[in-house]
């Protein structure tokens, strides 16, 4: 570690600091989305911020395989350890639970839908933005997983949540 700093913290310590860098980030995302809407509106923010995620989630999804040293082909196994260590897995409320052979991942509580309703901003759009997003993780995590949106707003198919995604397995043709 290059920062001498974080030698000396507690184990609690380090976990706090990993809570509030993830708050911060993702507070960094939501004024950079904000400004970009009320600059543009809310079709460029949400075209900008699809262009953004492209590439973030891939990022995240490499870096935290590489952390678990997961292997090519872990299946959603593997996908429910990496989605677990998912920057926003640590500041929202998220479970993911299985149905058969598929994997089901549900945000909760969502920091960013919960900041603009106490803004009294609209919730933010975000079927489109989540699909590249959660499709794009578990893609990188295993080129054979894909991800349907089972509920996300402005399309909220399950009022229990923020949003739900499901995820599964295509095996290639033989």
């Amino acid at each position: 570690m290059k920062n001498p700093a974080f030698q000396d913290l507690s184990r609690e310590q380090l976990l706090d600091l990993i809570e509030m860098y993830c708050k911060e980030w993702s507070a960094t995302d939501g004024l950079w989305f904000q400004s970009v809407e009320r600059k543009w509106g809310m079709d460029e923010a949400i075209d900008s911020d699809i262009e953004m995620w492209k590439t973030f989630t891939v990022l995240e999804a490499k870096r935290i395989k590489d952390f678990l040293g997961l292997p090519d082909g872990c299946g959603l196994p593997g996908l429910e350890k990496a989605l677990m260590l998912r920057t926003n897995a640590v500041i929202n409320e998220t479970t993911i639970h299985y149905e058969g052979d598929h994997l089901i991942y549900r945000t909760e509580d969502c920091r960013v839908q919960t900041a603009r309703s106490r803004k009294n901003m609209e919730w933010h759009p975000c079927h489109d933005v989540g699909l590249e997003e959660y499709t794009g993780f578990g893609r990188t995590i295993d080129p054979r997983i894909k991800c349907r949106c089972i509920s996300c707003y402005p399309q909220i198919t399950d009022k229990t949540c923020a949003c739900a995604w499901e995820y599964w397995i295509e095996e290639e043709d033989k």
